[in-house]
């Protein structure tokens, strides 16, 4: 249960932290963070969970992520469902701290987008579902492959948190105004509940193509490993 309770609260934090930071402060009057501080965020959450719960739930925070180390044979397959409820538990719970954070400011629009992903006239940039869903699955696959590489038993020990960390940064800083960056299924969800609308009805696709992505890194992973290994 521990692994549960570790999950949840990580993914809490994952959210608040990196969805925070793109409601509250990307923008801010008019010295916001922007696209740069957002990624950050992102990136910063994760290696500070990392350092904080790794050592009890292994720091998944993301339903592509654990199925992408069960499909890598890295994490046993009984354990993926109750990560992914504990996951989305924590980031529904950080979405609904952020909406009443953030509607105590006068004339916030939830319908905005409340940091939600999506593509077509929801995208940052305009772009295309077919892009969102390259993007999504790319940026994913790259994800897993940096995770799998950097806890491999062989890599330096220790430092983990920091490539993993900086790896989801750089995902962001490339993505943002593509999709506004989803590569996490529980991320994407826990903020397009409180939008509804449009971002529950294109939701599909943030739990799609990260779980395309996060399966395909961890074959391609574990491709490498065996090759290597022969």
């Amino acid at each position: 249960m521990n692994k549960y309770i570790a999950e949840c609260f990580g993914t809490f934090w994952l959210v608040l932290g990196g969805c925070g930071s793109a409601v509250l402060a990307a923008t801010f009057p008019e010295t916001g963070i922007g696209f740069a501080g957002v990624a950050l965020a992102f990136g910063l959450t994760v290696l500070t969970m990392a350092y904080a719960i790794g050592h009890i739930s292994g720091c998944h925070l993301n339903p592509a992520v654990s199925v992408g180390l069960w499909v890598g044979g890295r994490f046993p397959g009984g354990q993926v469902i109750p990560y992914i409820l504990a996951q989305v538990i924590g980031a529904v719970i950080a979405g609904g701290v952020l909406y009443l954070i953030a509607t105590g400011k006068a004339g916030f629009d939830v319908s905005a987008g409340f940091a939600s992903n999506g593509y077509g006239e929801h995208s940052p940039g305009g772009y295309s579902l077919m892009a969102a869903a390259l993007t999504e699955v790319v940026m994913t696959m790259m994800f897993l492959i940096i995770i799998m590489g950097a806890t491999d038993g062989r890599a330096p020990q220790g430092f983990a948190p920091i490539a993993i960390g900086l790896g989801l940064t750089l995902i962001h800083l490339i993505s943002i105004p593509v999709t506004n960056t989803s590569v996490n299924p529980a991320r994407s969800t826990g903020v397009a509940l409180y939008v509804g609308d449009w971002a529950t009805a294109q939701l599909w696709l943030f739990w799609v193509a990260p779980m395309v992505g996060g399966a395909s890194g961890a074959l391609i992973y574990r491709a490498l490993l065996t090759r290597n290994n022969e």
